[in-house]
């Protein structure tokens, strides 16, 4: 599955020591548009099992989680809860408009010391998706990883390419890879506020 193989690539660049200070890696994949980054960072008092909560509570992300405009889990027999959910999410990126998709949210467990959640788009049930209320990604995949007191976030997503002008093409590939270290460092800083209010 996508979502596994980019979290062992995630694993392969871990350090063997925890993070002093918010650090960030990308590199090229599959010669896909965008990088994959992952961004790392401690800070006190996360705990893996509320962080786990938090990314689960996919109905909830409104209001918690930034730029996020819709976001609902969808019943699914392939898909249990909360070891793994099926969801539609919409996030209002400022000045380039809504992407949307679905995706799947799976609980890895423990991996590499790490507590592991990834998720990967679902890509006939995105590609149905109605392009007017926003472009689609071509792909999303992503990960969370806590430990006490460090909290890290990794990904690699793309708009469909025929959903978006050359303009913004531009600003959501090459754009997003120049800004990708300030935005994984929101989201963490944002996921660890929201862990830690439950």
């Amino acid at each position: 599955m996508e979502h596994e193989a980019f979290v062992d690539r995630v694993l392969q660049r871990l350090s063997s020591s925890p993070p002093t200070a918010f650090s960030f890696q990308s590199w090229k994949h599959a010669g896909r548009p965008t990088e994959e980054g992952f961004g790392i960072m401690p800070i006190a008092g996360v705990d893996p099992e509320k962080v786990a909560g938090a990314v689960m509570d996919l109905d909830h992300y409104v209001g918690n989680v930034e730029h996020v405009s819709e976001c609902r889990i969808i019943a699914d027999d392939r898909f249990s809860p909360p070891a793994s959910a099926r969801f539609y999410q919409r996030v209002d990126i400022p000045l380039l408009g809504a992407v949307q998709h679905e995706l799947a949210l799976h609980d890895l467990g423990e991996k590499g010391g790490y507590r592991v959640l990834a998720w990967h788009v679902l890509r006939g049930e995105t590609d149905a998706l109605d392009a007017k209320k926003g472009f689609r990604s071509d792909y999303n995949h992503g990960a969370w990883f806590a430990a006490p007191g460090v909290l890290g976030y990794a990904l690699g997503s793309a708009p469909k390419r025929d959903d978006v002008g050359f303009l913004k093409w531009k600003a959501l590939t090459r754009g997003a890879d120049a800004a990708a270290s300030r935005v994984l460092k929101a989201n963490i800083e944002g996921m660890a506020a929201w862990a830690a209010r439950r």
